[in-house]
């Protein structure tokens, strides 16, 4: 196995699996603002983290300038503790199709108002528009804020003071509609977590992506992110939510449960389908490359006679 902090020359077979990691906020207790994206999100994209054109290029058809400033804007519930609010994952609020759009239609005159231009498109979770005045707006993505008191992790001014509260204010508006919504009604007396906020984040330009060096040879990517489809589309390249095992040659995989496939990818290695698996993981918030070839799979033993154990993948991943 070799280890390194960027990515080794490609070989022709090699398959690239990337794993989740945490942000580390407590790295730096001092810190005044949180870290900027999870990790994962500035190895694919780039430190300017252009979230939302991604996410809109993955979820539609339109045409997009690169060069115009998109926002993301997601429906949310923010759960009330006994002295801050949490902010919950939108896989927990099981938000339908027909209630985004009921929402948005109530505070669309408002929101449209405030950013100066049209919702370019509404998905069932995020709805996108040109930021506008907002642009200058320092984001936190759900996937990083989510379960944490919002307090740390509200939009910030950076270049131009007054922005995130004038933020704040819309964000006011929208609740108050939205608490007498019969939605909310409906939502709470069938035991659903109310539509209580919304959520603005990713705000970039597709002008902004900087795809990590090895995608240059990737020909595939899998995985059901929603970054992933819109940054395949972007560089031109096929994406399948679930693995192909008969396609692995030059694919990258981004995947939530990494355990499941580790067997299958193992046996790539073993029968010489593949080379070499590249792993890329985030230790300490941190990017981490190593390459693993077939003999890399078992462990060493002085016991020359005797059969050796293959690593399983929580070795691996601890390592």
């Amino acid at each position: 196995m070799t280890a390194n902090s960027s990515s080794q020359p490609r070989p022709l077979s090699r398959f690239t699996l990337m794993v989740s990691g945490e942000d580390v906020v407590d790295a730096n207790p001092g810190q005044g603002s949180p870290p900027s994206g999870l990790p994962q999100e500035r190895f694919l994209l780039g430190e300017n983290l252009p979230i939302a054109p991604v996410l809109l290029l993955g979820q539609s058809d339109l045409p997009l300038s690169p060069d115009q400033v998109i926002a993301c804007l997601q429906p949310v519930h923010l759960h009330a503790t006994r002295d801050h609010l949490i902010l919950m994952a939108q896989s927990q609020i099981d938000l339908t199709v027909e209630e985004s759009k009921a929402l948005l239609r109530v505070a669309l005159p408002l929101i449209e108002e405030d950013f100066g231009h049209t919702v370019l498109f509404q998905g069932q979770r995020d709805w996108f528009i040109p930021a506008g005045p907002f642009s200058s707006l320092a984001t936190h993505s759900i996937d990083q804020a989510h379960g944490r008191n919002i307090d740390w992790w509200m939009p910030r001014d950076t270049s131009e003071l007054g922005i995130a509260k004038l933020w704040r204010k819309l964000q006011n508006e929208i609740q108050m509609l939205w608490h007498i919504d019969p939605v909310n009604e409906a939502r709470a007396q069938s035991g659903f977590p109310s539509i209580n906020s919304l959520w603005i984040s990713g705000i970039g330009k597709l002008n902004e992506i900087e795809p990590p060096m090895l995608f240059q040879n990737i020909t595939h990517i899998y995985g059901d992110h929603p970054l992933l489809v819109g940054l395949a589309k972007y560089i031109g390249v096929s994406h399948q939510g679930s693995i192909n095992f008969s396609s692995l040659e030059n694919g990258f995989a981004w995947i939530d449960h990494p355990k499941k496939v580790w067997g299958e990818l193992s046996k790539a290695l073993l029968n010489q389908a593949l080379a070499e698996i590249e792993i890329i993981d985030f230790p300490k918030g941190q990017v981490r490359h190593r390459i693993f070839s077939a003999k890399d799979l078992h462990k060493k033993s002085w016991a020359f006679w005797k059969k050796s154990e293959p690593f399983t993948w929580q070795e691996i991943i601890s390592a």
